[in-house]
């Protein structure tokens, strides 16, 4: 049976955990984190936090479901019409791409729509069903299709070089 990734639904600030217990499984996962500066009282402070709230991403057979769902920590898988939502390995890489290349992340909610594809051109550029999602103003956008949501990201600018595309438009990449 072909193993798929689906979202397991985690317990508020429970998503280390349910990583940690995949792993001892030897059952592959993906738990984006991202650092964050906070202030305290005793000043500012660098810490790691999941990217998606109550989200980890498991790659597992479908027949597994109901034994990952009485998890400790999980809650249940995140469904689409009736289903688990199965995420594409393209959406998975392409996060992971852009989570290596960029810091101080957010999200936006956007529509679903399952036909859409996104890939990476250069590292710092995505075709998003045949528009480039370029970085615009410091801001790097990319869209995930089968997550519904966009990855935002500003652009560190020691990192970056504009260069102009064929239409004069200026793009900034980064290196």
């Amino acid at each position: 049976m072909q193993n798929n990734w689906y979202i397991i639904y985690t317990k508020p600030k429970c998503e280390k955990k349910v990583a940690a217990t995949l792993k001892k499984r030897k059952i592959e996962n993906f738990l984006p984190l991202q650092y964050r500066q906070i202030n305290t009282f005793r000043g500012p402070k660098t810490q790691q936090e999941p990217l998606f709230k109550s989200y980890v991403f498991a790659k597992f057979a479908e027949n597994e479901i109901f034994n990952l769902k009485n998890m400790d920590g999980a809650i249940n898988f995140v469904y689409w019409k009736g289903v688990p939502a199965k995420i594409t390995n393209h959406d998975i890489q392409l996060l992971k791409d852009f989570i290596a290349t960029h810091d101080d992340i957010g999200l936006e909610k956007s529509t679903v729509n399952i036909f859409d594809e996104a890939t990476v051109i250069d590292g710092a550029r995505y075709r998003v069903a045949g528009n480039i999602v370029t970085i615009k103003n410091t801001v790097s956008k990319v869209k995930l299709p089968s997550l519904g949501f966009t990855l935002v990201a500003k652009a560190g600018t020691t990192a970056a070089i504009q260069s102009e595309n064929a239409f004069g438009e200026k793009d900034l990449l980064l290196q």
